[in-house]
């Protein structure tokens, strides 16, 4: 029996979670509603939208695991990563999660799940390479202290209304490209059949809502980013209490970052965009537009306290 591990509670996180929900609620709140006065119709939008959630929340796993080629694993294929998961779930006091594994070479992990009874631990092939045993232990405790910690979920629930709207926002491009912005909707579009400026009105339409559907966007985008870097963070610190050893992962981290940086173009390519919110590392250039603008906060900074955290433990 494994002696359970207290990572205590981090009111500040839990803060965090509930003002982002809060605060993404009226965000996308005003956004239905600008739709519905531009003229979209209430309940297509509520349906929508219920459907897309429901399908989201009880597919949330599943989702991310396809985009990634990761498939779950039984003890007999991964004994070290089974033995290593069920330790650490005990002294975490949570239901050991299921374990996947990607063939992809990108070193990295991430968690995900609509609870902790329906959590997945993953990994890559990259990653299982690269790392020491101790190292790799250290990056599971770090996944599984943001199960004990239920941010996987606010950070399920958050992507899934930037999705909704990046749907939106292509579809709407689309539509302005092959309907020439309004040129071919006079017939039956949103103008009833007036020529022109039925088609003229379209075009409006359509722009008003690209546009609410952008700010929208870029909201909810930094809501969400001060969200994550606090959660990496806090994560940051369950799991080096989990293993006693913050060393491990501030060397895991190190390993990980230069490995990203050193990786092709075309093999990033593999890891999605959406999916890479959830990496202990991001799959993403140093220095690059998107890294500065991401969902992490900087290595060097994560290192900086990890081993502080060292030199106390020592003291």
């Amino acid at each position: 029996m494994y002696p359970q591990r207290t990572i205590g509670h981090d009111g500040q996180l839990q803060l965090r979670m509930f003002f982002t929900m809060f605060m993404l609620g009226l965000v996308y709140a005003a956004f239905i509603l600008i739709l519905w006065q531009v003229g979209i119709p209430i309940i297509f939008l509520l349906v929508f939208a219920g459907i897309f959630a429901v399908f989201q929340f009880f597919a949330s796993e599943k989702i991310v695991l396809m985009s990634m080629r990761a498939k779950i694993v039984d003890a007999q294929q991964e004994p070290l990563l089974h033995q290593t998961i069920e330790r650490l779930s005990l002294m975490a006091g949570i239901p050991k999660p299921r374990i996947a594994v990607s063939e992809i070479h990108v070193p990295n992990a991430f968690a995900t799940g609509r609870s902790p009874r329906h959590a997945v631990v993953a990994v890559t092939r990259g990653i299982m390479e690269r790392l020491t045993d101790a190292e790799l232990e250290a990056v599971l405790a770090h996944e599984l202290t943001h199960i004990k910690n239920r941010d996987v979920q606010v950070m399920t629930i958050a992507s899934f209304f930037l999705m909704v709207i990046s749907m939106l926002l292509h579809s709407l491009l689309w539509m302005g490209i092959f309907g020439g912005f309004g040129r071919g909707m006079g017939g039956g579009g949103m103008g009833g059949g007036r020529g022109r400026g039925g088609g003229g009105q379209a075009a409006m339409v359509i722009m008003v809502v690209m546009l609410v559907s952008i700010v929208t966007y870029v909201v909810a985008q930094l809501l969400i980013m001060a969200l994550s870097r606090y959660r990496e963070l806090a994560a940051d610190r369950g799991g080096a209490i989990l293993t006693g050893q913050p060393e491990n992962l501030a060397r895991a981290l190190i390993k990980i970052q230069d490995a990203v940086s050193k990786t092709g173009d075309r093999d990033l390519r593999e890891v999605k965009e959406g999916a890479s919110a959830f990496f202990i590392i991001p799959a993403l250039k140093k220095g690059s537009m998107a890294a500065m603008f991401g969902t992490h906060p900087p290595v060097e900074e994560r290192v900086r306290r990890l081993r502080q955290m060292q030199q106390d433990l020592e003291a």
